[in-house]
């Protein structure tokens, strides 16, 4: 009988780690879904400065070519 208590001990006890690595794992793409969402505004912010710039320098080139 002491054997059955055994392996529900240790069946309990797996699925305790298995639920703390889930939470773990969890916790860690919340993470990584803020940094690629943070990563994704700031590649907007510059895509747009830099278009900015890049319109500036065409309407500058197209008065340059004028004169």
């Amino acid at each position: 009988m002491w054997w059955l208590f055994a392996v529900v001990g240790l069946s309990t006890a797996g699925l305790l780690v298995l639920g703390v690595l889930a939470v773990r794992v969890h916790l860690a793409v919340q993470d990584l879904a803020r940094q690629v969402a943070e990563s994704s505004r700031v590649l907007t912010a510059a895509g747009d400065r830099l278009q900015r710039a890049a319109d500036r320098l065409g309407s500058r080139a197209g008065e340059a070519s004028r004169n």
